[in-house]
């Protein structure tokens, strides 16, 4: 954990810090473990990615920023430091969802572009009324200054004709522009921090790109900061200043984005870039894949959970202990893996 020299818990350039964050779901099966341990910080204007399989609880986390967890899902132990505008730090996992703070957090302070616009804007009202009603609740606007301001909104995201699309409803909107309205729609109080939760999704490469170009010009023109959350690798390449790798609810590895695709430290890293298909395969190679898959969470694999599909396997060590997430000597990088933290070294996590 990162202590200024003033005291405070944040370093001067960090906005927000996520420290050992666990995210349980009890059911009538078991609890699930949908984040069972996760720690990074993101600076100003940084772009930090978040990459893993599906389900690896990526967007679990961009959830908990937002004090949104679907019930009956928890926090069972961490926290989330963010710091406001008035330079007071406050732990967002200690806060009622419900609050006026943490009302004012969403929107103004930290916002979320969701996986699927289509159902995240109501079918029952305008795009406008929508837009609208994000700026209303963070602004002293009058409703004619409202109506401009949206309008500005869509015309940056590179809407045409934003006065008519206004009066519009989400569903008659492309997959494309859908998107863009749910950009103009977070970026309406302009927030410090957006969470962008697999924003390409469904989308075809063309329009992929227009989307992630136009976040790239957003995030210069405002200097928010960005967590992205996908697993397509080749968005994080293009993106991110670092990467989190995550495997079921686990980091289990961070660093800046050169190091992570060029020096790759943990085995489940090199098993995703070595699954990116490159220009150079002839078509009759088959891609390299991960063997197995992940395992059910009511049956997590006793201490490293990536063990039974890790080609490095050490029997009697990664069986019987959970590794440690913590830096690698000699390089930028953080890693949970016994072949650089033997056991023991460094003592093993619960």
């Amino acid at each position: 954990m990162t202590t200024s020299t003033n005291g405070s818990r944040l370093a001067e350039d960090t906005i927000i810090q996520i420290n050992d964050l666990k995210i349980y779901y009890p059911t009538d099966e078991g609890v699930v473990r949908a984040v069972d341990g996760v720690d990074f910080e993101i600076k100003q204007g940084e772009t930090l990615g978040v990459v893993g399989e599906s389900g690896c609880g990526k967007s679990t986390v961009g959830r908990a920023v937002l004090n949104i967890i679907d019930k009956p899902g928890r926090v069972e132990d961490g926290e989330i430091l963010w710091r406001l505008p008035d330079e007071r730090e406050i732990d967002i996992t200690t806060l009622d969802p419900n609050s006026r703070l943490m009302r004012a957090i969403r929107g103004a302070g930290i916002a979320l572009i969701f996986q699927e616009p289509m159902t995240s804007f109501s079918p029952l009202h305008t795009v406008g009324n929508q837009i609208g009603e994000a700026i209303r609740l963070h602004t002293d606007l009058s409703e004619q200054g409202i109506e401009d301001r949206s309008i500005e909104l869509l015309q940056m995201v590179g809407i045409p004709n934003a006065e008519q699309r206004l009066k519009e409803y989400a569903f008659q909107l492309s997959g494309g522009l859908r998107q863009r309205a749910m950009i103009a729609m977070a970026l309406s109080a302009e927030p410090q921090l957006l969470i962008a939760d697999e924003p390409t999704t469904a989308l075809d490469v063309t329009t992929q790109a227009q989307i992630l170009e136009l976040l790239r010009q957003l995030q210069e023109e405002n200097g928010m900061a960005v967590i992205l959350i996908t697993h397509n690798l080749g968005v994080i390449a293009e993106m991110a200043d670092r990467v989190v790798v995550m495997y079921l609810g686990r980091a289990v590895e961070s660093g800046p984005v050169e190091d992570i695709f060029y020096n790759p430290q943990h085995p489940y890293t090199q098993g995703l870039l070595r699954s990116i298909p490159s220009i150079y395969t002839r078509s009759v190679e088959r891609l390299p894949s991960i063997r197995g898959t992940i395992p059910h969470p009511f049956n997590r694999p006793s201490g490293c959970t990536f063990r039974p599909r890790c080609p490095n396997y050490i029997e009697g060590v990664c069986d019987r202990n959970v590794p440690v997430f913590q830096p690698l000597e000699g390089t930028n990088q953080m890693v949970s893996c016994f072949l650089h933290h033997p056991p023991e070294e460094v003592g093993t996590s619960g």
